[in-house]
């Protein structure tokens, strides 16, 4: 049944102006009680997953209700922060042409990239997690990825090839083929930032209600029913009741929570994301008996430059990050090597790299480039402040790491490096194998023309990997292996996707898709 009044002190009051944030509602209304109100669907969250869901299930013919713990000028998640690539399977470059914004469908024939097909996907996804990625919900993904994105771009999100996202194609020689990564060559245009301006968009053009500074408390039970969610508002709380999609993200932004299941020393890394994210509801839902699903003690944690903010900026969002790291050597503060920088395409090692450069000394690294690699840095390195020196004894005293610990390091590298062809844009085999240290499988050639120039980098965490149990029409299951009624859940809040590491990209996709049938499925049980 849907309501345009509130009910305060048993009296009707006329709803206020939509995008008000609750808390000014609250102050508006008289009375000590809890106000009560009645909608059909109500996401909690306002990133891209709880977007798409909020529309999907306005279309399917709900009344909406978007609740957003930050104020308006912080609001759109973690997903704001994003570079907005996302992994969909795909034919090659015509069958991409299609989902372009047409400013950008140029680029089509400017570059070479070839066929992303559903048995890649399913590889890439099954091997960044070690084989422990829920099969039902990979498929589910994977399947559903390209239609995704053909509905989103339906409602205004603008898309474009991922050009310029690693390397400058302005410092590239134009003999050389631009060669972009099958499963990384679809980003949105203006990135998270665009994204989320898209998306909001559309949920005005819909007419959906948005509630701003309005985070949600608790979930209201009956057994194993839902139906609705408890408000915390700034002197007393409000009930909502509706079928509820929840689509609030991890826990990464809460110190305590990163501590008590990522393990020791995760309390004090960087978040590249949005300070908003604390797991309540993720806590919320497990107190009502939803079943724990994935990888509580995994996260996407990527390298960060060592000087970012504590906490997501807004006026950075990404833009902090360092992933040119295949091209370099990369040390911790003792002058050794920790990781094959060479394992494989950037998109399938970065979010586990973050991790490994947290279990080093002080949390801290440096990634160094020689005049053979460092044009080869992706544009967001302009962000950070290069340390520069003509020998490796020079960067080393300006990077605090002992000298002949480095010079050991570089001098042991390039002996193991061997002749063959450099190809930056694809694995070109070429591998070192120094002894005592971890082998480079790609990408190894000898550091050895100065000027040195390096980039201090630490460990920014991203989104945790533990969420809820959910099926594949995105209900949340309880520990008996029951649906819970009137729930559904979608994005980072759910558990089963992703383990050790992750395939760049697939995580906003895996939001849209199973924020597209949250909304719908919610809108379906709230008919009934």
């Amino acid at each position: 049944m849907l309501f345009g009044t509130l009910s305060v002190h048993g009296r009707r009051t006329e709803r206020p102006p939509r995008g008000a944030s609750a808390p000014a509602r609250l102050r508006e209304r008289d009375g000590d009680h809890v106000a009560n109100d009645d909608y059909d669907v109500i996401v909690v969250g306002a990133g891209n997953a709880a977007l798409v869901a909020a529309l999907s299930a306005h279309e399917a013919g709900a009344r909406v209700l978007v609740l957003e713990a930050a104020p308006k000028e912080e609001r759109g998640g973690n997903s704001r922060f994003a570079g907005a690539i996302f992994r969909i399977a795909h034919d090659g470059p015509e069958s991409l042409r299609p989902l372009l914004d047409p400013e950008f469908a140029h680029w089509v024939d400017q570059v070479e990239v070839g066929p992303y097909p559903a048995e890649e996907y399913y590889a890439d996804a099954q091997a960044t997690s070690g084989g422990r990625a829920d099969p039902q919900l990979l498929d589910l993904l994977i399947s559903r990825s390209y239609e995704t994105v053909e509905w989103m771009r339906d409602r205004g999100v603008r898309w474009e090839l991922t050009v310029g996202k690693l390397v400058d194609p302005d410092k590239i020689d134009p003999d050389e083929t631009y060669v972009l990564p099958a499963g990384g060559a679809l980003r949105v245009v203006d990135e998270g930032v665009g994204l989320m301006t898209n998306l909001f968009e559309a949920v005005e053009r819909a007419g959906i209600e948005v509630w701003y500074e309005s985070p949600a408390d608790d979930l209201l039970t009956q057994g194993n029913t839902v139906t609705g969610v408890r408000v915390r508002g700034i002197d007393r709380d409000i009930d909502l009741h509706g079928t509820v999609v929840l689509a609030a993200g991890g826990f990464e932004a809460n110190p305590e929570m990163r501590e008590r299941y990522l393990g020791s020393g995760w309390d004090l890394v960087k978040v590249r994301g949005t300070r908003f994210n604390t797991g309540t509801m993720l806590q919320k839902a497990l107190d009502a008996g939803a079943q724990p699903e994935g990888h509580w003690g995994g996260c996407h944690a990527s390298p960060l430059d060592a000087d970012a903010p504590k906490v997501g900026d807004l006026s950075l969002t990404d833009k902090m990050s360092r992933y040119s790291y295949p091209y370099s050597l990369l040390v911790n503060i003792e002058g050794q090597r920790f990781v094959d920088e060479g394992e494989d395409e950037v998109w399938l090692t970065y979010a586990k790299t973050g991790g490994a450069i947290r279990r080093q000394p002080q949390a801290l690294a440096a990634q160094i480039f020689d005049q053979k690699t460092v044009h080869l840095l992706e544009p967001r390195y302009e962000t950070g402040t290069p340390v520069e020196a003509d020998t490796l004894a020079e960067l080393a005293g300006k990077l605090g790491i002992p000298v002949h610990a480095l010079e050991q390091t570089v001098e042991e590298f390039n002996a193991a490096t061997k002749d063959g062809g450099f190809d930056p844009f694809s694995k070109d085999g070429l591998r070192a194998e120094p002894q005592g240290q971890p082998v480079k499988s790609n990408w190894a050639v000898p550091l050895d023309q100065p000027p040195y120039v390096a980039y201090r980098v630490t460990c920014g965490i991203t989104f945790t990997y533990g969420g809820v149990r959910i099926d594949e029409q995105a209900r949340v299951i309880d520990t008996a292996g029951r649906p819970m009624h009137g729930l559904y859940a979608t994005g980072e809040l759910t558990g089963g996707f992703f383990y050790h590491n992750y395939p760049a990209g697939a995580g906003l996709t895996r939001g849209a898709v199973v924020g597209r049938i949250a909304g719908d499925q919610a809108a379906a049980h709230a008919k009934k």
